[in-house]
């Protein structure tokens, strides 16, 4: 048993060493995020005054242009500052109300799947029908609909189209438009939000050696 116990502690011991390289870690959810918001930002101002609509009209916010330049803000600046680490706990803040304004007003009612799944039993839906979880129900039924409409369309593709050539880069999907991507990104931010851009790779790191007199 004590044997067992010391070989423990000593992988325990080379896992907590690890800890060394989280940097790595951060280093990724920033590459990671950085090209999402900045893309998300830049298509926005470049249809400023359709986005202003859209936020106006379909989503109903008020002041839809001022809500526009924030989001472009938050995006552009915050992604910029995520690639080269600086001010990351900053920057995750703004971004991450976007994500929730996202999440909230254009994604919630249609629930959590970006892409809706077409196979109840792979769907992470199917064993939260089992416990009980709220909606986990309606949400198979809902891929059982989708399953039926995608071999509709791919028996109409197959019969009319070049079917072989339509899906040479991927297969159709049906999209869902849910809170998933938003809420992955929200999740990511609050990590970059509590432990910043990391040691040694980003800016903050130096900034904070040279005037705070981080060791």
């Amino acid at each position: 048993m004590n044997k067992l116990l010391s070989l423990a502690n000593r992988f325990q011991s080379i896992l907590e060493r690890s800890k060394k390289a989280d940097f790595i870690v951060l280093l990724m959810i920033r590459l990671y995020l950085a090209p999402i918001m900045i893309i998300a930002g830049w298509n926005k101002f470049m249809h400023f005054e359709d986005t202003a609509w859209w936020f106006g009209n379909h989503l109903g916010f008020p002041f839809p242009e001022l809500m526009v330049f924030l989001a472009v803000s938050a995006e552009l600046l915050g992604g910029f500052a995520l690639v080269i680490g600086f001010a990351t706990r900053w920057a995750s803040m703004p971004l991450m109300i976007t994500m929730l304004v996202a999440a909230f007003s254009a994604h919630w009612s249609n629930g959590w799947f970006a892409i809706a799944p077409s196979n109840p039993q792979t769907s992470p839906a199917y064993v939260l029908e089992k416990v009980g979880i709220p909606g986990a129900k309606e949400s198979l039924d809902n891929s059982e609909s989708v399953a039926i409409r995608l071999n509709k369309a791919r028996s109409l593709l197959k019969d009319y189209g070049h079917y072989d050539w339509l899906t040479e880069k991927g297969n159709f999907v049906i999209l869902n438009n849910g809170i998933e991507f938003a809420a992955t990104y929200f999740i990511m931010l609050l990590a970059l939000f509590f432990y910043g851009g990391g040691n040694y790779v980003s800016a903050d790191y130096w900034i904070a050696k040279r005037f705070r007199k981080i060791e």
